[in-house]
């Protein structure tokens, strides 16, 4: 004779039962995670951009900023930001474009997108709502709350070699990610070239903000796979850079 096999229990102990054990660990509770992973969370842990991408949060003195490099593919009222451009076309794009970095989809989740600084200075917005991308000033503040150019960027970048290319353990040293914002060394896309460089030895980031002499160029943030500066300089508006993205 043939007997039938167990069937099997759920957590209740019930054989083909289907009560299953909820977020907090209790079965048969409702609580379930939110869209940050949290526990019967309200969502106000992370912060989701137009096309629905979650960026976790960090406060750092009185600034709140996203840990993540901006990923986003619209502008805040919908229309798309336009991508793919060849290098005659992003050298001479005169709106806002994103490239991904060798058109690889792999780095671009990891590092974030590129961005031309058109795309930073549309008034239709790239940062999530209530959100927005620093000025030059802002990134001032940061820089010196946590201890000025010669030293913010060691503690701004993500500590150990997993994506930061560095030479030799005694070049981590100063990498120590002190201030939580885990800067990624994300590279750069040429602003006449149009060709990608620097993934995994620079970090470029956009500030909003132009230059004084009202010229071509725009303000931005650069750190090193060397050492522990964070240096303020301007680049080409063409220049494709990384964008992180501070409360309003």
């Amino acid at each position: 004779m043939f007997g039938c096999e167990d069937k099997e229990k759920d957590c209740a102990g019930v054989e083909g039962g289907t009560t299953v054990v909820d977020c907090s660990g209790e079965c048969g509770g409702s609580l379930v995670e939110d869209e940050c992973g949290v526990c019967d969370g309200d969502g106000s842990t992370c912060i989701l951009d137009y096309d629905g991408n979650i960026y976790s949060t960090i406060q750092i003195g009185d600034q709140l900023w996203l840990v993540e490099n901006l990923q986003v593919t619209h502008y805040n009222n919908g229309d798309e930001i336009p991508t793919n451009y060849g290098y005659f076309e992003w050298e001479h794009a005169s709106s806002g474009a994103y490239a991904i970095y060798d058109e690889d989809s792999s780095i671009g989740q990891m590092y974030g997108f590129l961005y031309n600084w058109f795309a930073v200075g549309d008034e239709r917005g790239i940062c999530p709502i209530g959100w927005h991308v620093p000025s030059d000033d802002e990134f001032t503040i940061l820089v010196d709350y946590i201890g000025g150019e010669d030293i913010a960027g060691g503690k701004m970048k993500e500590s150990g070699h997993e994506h930061w290319g560095y030479y030799s353990d005694e070049a981590t040293e100063g990498a120590t990610n002190e201030s939580g914002f885990t800067a990624l060394p994300g590279g750069f896309r040429h602003e006449s070239a149009g060709s990608f460089h620097s993934l995994g030895s620079d970090a470029y980031f956009w500030s909003s903000t132009e230059m004084s002499d009202g010229g071509i160029p725009a303000r931005c943030r650069q750190l090193y796979k060397e050492g522990s500066l964070i240096d303020r300089t301007g680049r080409d508006k063409n220049s494709g850079f990384s964008v992180r993205c501070v409360k309003d």
